[in-house]
Order: structure tokens, then C-alpha cells, then sequence
């Protein structure tokens, strides 16, 4: 990337997305390193006889996934994400993931080729053979430009709220990074770079699952002593899927934001989806097809509760004998 002010699109509008727009609009209009338009691509929507965009740009509130919050004024709603995205240096993409490939076959030859994508969006998709592919990686392959990712235990309401929280940005460019950086760290939104990527956007998916359990147990009234032991079981198996399936991670990387059980996904705002039951589908499609549940009883056991296979009753039981243990006991006795 050139020396000049960068201009930065946000692709998707939602609760999060909304939330993002909030902290890189102050940011652009406060730093010598960017344009102060952001321009930010809303699916256009009627609210009560008018459009999204027009409220939005009028009333510089996102009064359907954010309301309440007040948007910088040099946030630009636009309904075509290619007039919204042509000119950008910096692509945040935060929609959801079902979305991703139609978002970019429309962008595709439409963009700068220099361009960068900054994701924020966790979850997989479910690729031929019975495998998943990482977001990060659709967007890299369909665009052709380099994608970094962003992933934390964040809840958008919070953010905007500007609760102190963290967050994990996976870049291995080390220039581009600290520009990452600026654009999105505020005084109480912290952010750690590491160049692990692919572990970044790994965690920052799993942990959804994990989160699911947790709730379950929140759920059946069971106590913090097991809803701690779901949570290191998650863990357990989040660090065994990434060894497995993405060799090279590094362990550090699992105990940042991106990694975090502590903050249960619970935004069942209107238009807002939990995305723990996705992931947990798609990444029983890849166990399943390699013959590997038993090994990962946790996410096996919340991909079959969201689904309606086991009552979330049969929840402890279905991990009380995980492998975890068994390797334990084993090498005790050894």
C-alpha cells in the first residue's frame, strides 16, 4: 500500500457492524493516515416509510441494529456495496458469513487490486469434500487481495457502549498492521496484533461453540464449577481441532481475545443471529465426515442440541468421559 490517506468502506451494518462504524468514523476524522469519509454498505431496509440509508445519513443513527448510538457524521450509508467499495484502500467485511461469496462475486473486478480486507467475521463455511473454509481465505481467493482478521470477545452493545474491552487482529504484514491498528484501537477498545492468522479467525469461530455449552449449563442451573470445566474442555478441544486440521498454530495465540470464552454470544437482537449453532453445524460437517466426533464429544454434543438430536439434559453426560480425561488418567497411571 502507498503513503497517501487510506479510505476505508465497512461492508455490512449490522449490530457489529454498526458498532465498528462508530470507533473507525472517529478514528479516520481523528488521523492524518486516512480520509475522513468512511462510507459504510447498508442492505437497504423501509423503517416506518423510509429508507434505511436516508434515516441513517439523516439522523446519523442506525436505528434498527444500534439504536440509541449516535454514528460520526462522516459515516456515509450507501445501498450498493459496489459504490460503497470502489474507491476503499481498507475493506471491513462484517456481514454474516452465509452472505460472504455473493458479496464478493459482486465486488470482484470492481475494487482497488491494492486493496486489503480487515474480517470480522466469525464462522466457517462448509467447502466441497467435506471439509470448511475459513472466511478469510474465501475472501482472499475470490478478490485476490490480502485479508487480515479481527476477532475478540466483544459484544457490539458494549463496544458502543465504550466499555473497556480487547480484541485480536491477525496480520502478518508488518507495515500494514499498526495502520490496522489505529484505525480500529480506541482508548477503551484495546487491540493486540499477532501474525498467527489463521489461529485468530479459528478461535475467534470456535469460541462460539464453547459458548453455546456454557450457556447450557447457565441453562440447567448446574454451577460455575461445571460450566469451568465446559469451558476448559472447549478449550481443550478448540487448541486439539486447530493442531489437527491447521498444523503451525501457535499456542499463545489461544489464550488472546480472539480466544476467550468469558463472554457468552447473547445479542438475540432483531435481525441478529447467534452464530454459535452455525459453526457448531459446520464444523460437525467436517468431524463427521472424517470420522472424528468422538474425539470432539463438546462440539458434537452442541451441533446435536441446536439441531434437536439430544436434549440439552443429556449435556454433561455426553462429556463426561472426553478423552481429555482419558489421556489424564493414562498417563498417571503410566
Amino acid at each position: 500500500m502507498s503513503d497517501s490517506k487510506k479510505k476505508v468502506c465497512i461492508i455490512g451494518s449490522g449490530n457489529w457492524g454498526s458498532a465498528i462504524a462508530k470507533i473507525v468514523g472517529e478514528n479516520a476524522a481523528n488521523l492524518d493516515s486516512f480520509h475522513n469519509e468512511v462510507t459504510m454498505y447498508v442492505y437497504e431496509e423501509m423503517i416506518d416509510g423510509k429508507k434505511l440509508t436516508e434515516i441513517i445519513n439523516e439522523t446519523h443513527e442506525n436505528v434498527k441494529y444500534l439504536p440509541g448510538h449516535k454514528l460520526p457524521p462522516n459515516v456515509v450509508a450507501i445501498p450498493d456495496v459496489t459504490a460503497a467499495a470502489t474507491d476503499a484502500d481498507i475493506l471491513i467485511f462484517v456481514i454474516p458469513h452465509q452472505f460472504i461469496r455473493t458479496i464478493c462475486a459482486t465486488l470482484l473486478g470492481k475494487i482497488k487490486p491494492t486493496a486489503v480486507g480487515l474480517s470480522l467475521i466469525k464462522g466457517f463455511d462448509k467447502a466441497e469434500g467435506g471439509g470448511i473454509d475459513l472466511i478469510s481465505d474465501i475472501i482472499t481467493r475470490l478478490l485476490k487481495i490480502q485479508v487480515c482478521v479481527l476477532m475478540g470477545a466483544n459484544l457490539a452493545n458494549e463496544v458502543a457502549e465504550q466499555n473497556f474491552c480487547e480484541t485480536t487482529i491477525g496480520c502478518k504484514d508488518r507495515q500494514l498492521a499498526p495502520l490496522l491498528r489505529d484505525l480500529i484501537q480506541t482508548h477503551n477498545f484495546r487491540v493486540v496484533v499477532v501474525d498467527d492468522v489463521r489461529t485468530v479467525e479459528i478461535c475467534g469461530a470456535l469460541k462460539n461453540i464453547v459458548a453455546c455449552g456454557a450457556g447450557f449449563v447457565d441453562g440447567l442451573k448446574l454451577g460455575d464449577n461445571t460450566k469451568a470445566a465446559v469451558i476448559r474442555l472447549g478449550l481443550m478441544e478448540m487448541i486439539k481441532f486447530v493442531e489437527l486440521f491447521y498444523a503451525g498454530c501457535q499456542l499463545t495465540t489461544f489464550f488472546e481475545s480472539c480466544g476467550s470464552i468469558e463472554v457468552l454470544e447473547k445479542e438475540m437482537l432483531e435481525g441478529q443471529k447467534l452464530q454459535g449453532p452455525f459453526t457448531a453445524d459446520e464444523v460437525n460437517h467436517m468431524l463427521k465426515n472424517k470420522n472424528l466426533e468422538d474425539k470432539f464429544p463438546l462440539f458434537t454434543a452442541v451441533h446435536k442440541i441446536c439441531i434437536g438430536e439430544m436434549p440439552v439434559s443429556k449435556f454433561i453426560d455426553a462429556i463426561r468421559f472426553h478423552p481429555e480425561h482419558s489421556v489424564k488418567e493414562t498417563q498417571a497411571t503410566a
